[in-house]
């Protein structure tokens, strides 16, 4: 599909050209970008194998870590399941490690599950937290259709993001539909937070009645909203 943004006034805009000034350093970069470097730790050569399940049901033969390393290789090298599981068995080989590595259709079932975690980012010490939301455009056949001939409006989502402002990392995060108001969506993004907060900055679409009081709540050190224009 065509992009269109900006179609109207494409020709006007100015095309701008980088040139190389540093040729032996851009030629290093360039070789660096192949140089491929993999470390197996011991704890996940030892915890390879799934422990043994105590509950009735059938035994795990993979940890998660296993297929979590296959599907990370998957993700970085933009292989399909197969070509990761061939991949990582040359790599394992060249390691010396024989180890088994799970099969395509074990990674395509439990790669569902993974999906849906998301990492607890623990920090450290007092975070200067920010709060803010963004739009997410759905694109698929039927939003092309939409847009093509004018059937139905374009669908879209929001996710709603909580920013430490000393690292940078998103400490929370909350995914809704576009009906959603930005300050209900605080209280949710407050709670999967572990640690103390010094203060919080939002801007104007989260500035709202519900919102202090919950951050007062917060284990708050230093509670501060400081709204700032909707953007």
């Amino acid at each position: 599909m065509p992009f269109k943004h900006n179609a109207a006034r494409r020709r006007h805009i100015p095309q701008v050209r980088y040139r190389v000034q540093n040729w032996p350093a851009y030629e290093a970069g360039l070789k660096r970008r192949g140089n491929l470097t993999l470390r197996l730790d011991e704890a996940a050569l030892n915890g390879w194998q799934a422990p043994r399940r105590t509950t009735p049901g059938g035994q795990a033969r993979y940890s998660d870590t296993a297929i979590r390393l296959v599907l990370m290789l998957r993700i970085v090298f933009h292989l399909a399941l197969r070509q990761a599981e061939g991949f990582t068995t040359s790599v394992l080989r060249l390691l010396g490690q024989e180890l088994r590595v799970p099969d395509h259709t074990t990674l395509s079932r439990c790669g569902r599950s993974f999906a849906g975690r998301q990492p607890k980012v623990i920090p450290h010490g007092p975070m200067h937290l920010l709060i803010d939301s963004t739009g997410l455009t759905l694109f698929g056949q039927g939003e092309w259709d939409a847009e093509k001939h004018g059937r139905t409006r374009r669908s879209w989502r929001k996710l709603h993001i909580a920013v430490d402002a000393g690292t940078g990392e998103i400490v929370a995060c909350v995914l809704t539909d576009n009906a959603a108001d930005d300050a209900g969506q605080v209280p949710a993004l407050l709670e999967a937070i572990e640690g103390k907060i010094t203060s919080v900055t939002v801007n104007g679409a989260h500035d709202g009645e519900p919102v202090y009081p919950r951050i007062l709540a917060a284990r708050c050190t230093n509670a501060l909203t400081t709204p700032t224009s909707a953007g």
